[in-house]
């Protein structure tokens, strides 16, 4: 059995449940209340594939809050995939994402995958329809689900069907550098870190 391993990033204003998507697809685990991502954080799972293949995914959860958006184009840089959340709830959490859609698109690697998530598909009061997003998504050459990190709905399907186009369409990153752990030199707390 092969391993391929991909650098992927989550995207997307704060409190739309990116790192809740993430902890329920690594350790299938949901928090109802949980603290916000300060730079990021990583996470790393491995998929096997039917066709004698594991994909290792790892995992880049950005924070949300605008004030580190300046940091964000070194968490996606060589990212293959670009997972990009939004609350179904809340209308301008989508034209965030549509702003990440494009700075993903024109600064991002080029043969990325971008992957446009509507989280909170549980909750019945949605203010933003399905149908709609899913015509942008079209129009804009991305991968479109709705999905719940609280009940895990979809959330192991769309990380199959990642995995399935990264393998057929980008090369393995083996050449890629660990992650690593960086610490702010004011106050010597952990703004990213990681390790498998």
């Amino acid at each position: 059995m092969k391993t391929l391993r991909y650098k992927v990033v989550f995207l997307g204003e704060t409190s739309v449940g990116k790192s809740s998507i993430v902890s329920r697809f690594t350790r299938d685990e949901f928090f109802e209340f949980r603290e916000r991502t300060i730079g990021a954080a990583f996470q790393c799972k491995t998929i096997n594939l039917e066709n004698d293949c594991i994909v290792k995914m790892e995992f880049w959860d950005t924070a949300g809050q605008e004030r580190y958006r300046s940091l964000a184009p070194m968490y996606y840089r060589a990212a293959k995939a670009a997972f990009i959340v939004y609350d179904i709830t809340n209308k301008g959490s989508l034209d965030n994402a549509k702003s990440w859609i494009k700075e993903v698109t024109m600064k991002g690697e080029p043969d990325s995958v971008i992957v446009l998530l509507g989280n909170k598909m549980d909750i019945i009061n949605r203010q933003i329809e399905c149908e709609e997003v899913a015509s942008f998504a079209k129009a804009n050459n991305v991968i479109f689900s709705e999905v719940s990190a609280k009940t895990g709905e979809n959330i192991n399907n769309i990380m199959t069907i990642v995995a399935k186009v990264l393998i057929s369409k980008i090369p393995s990153q083996d050449n890629m550098p660990e992650p690593f752990t960086i610490r702010s030199q004011t106050n010597n707390k952990l703004i990213l870190g990681g390790c498998c």
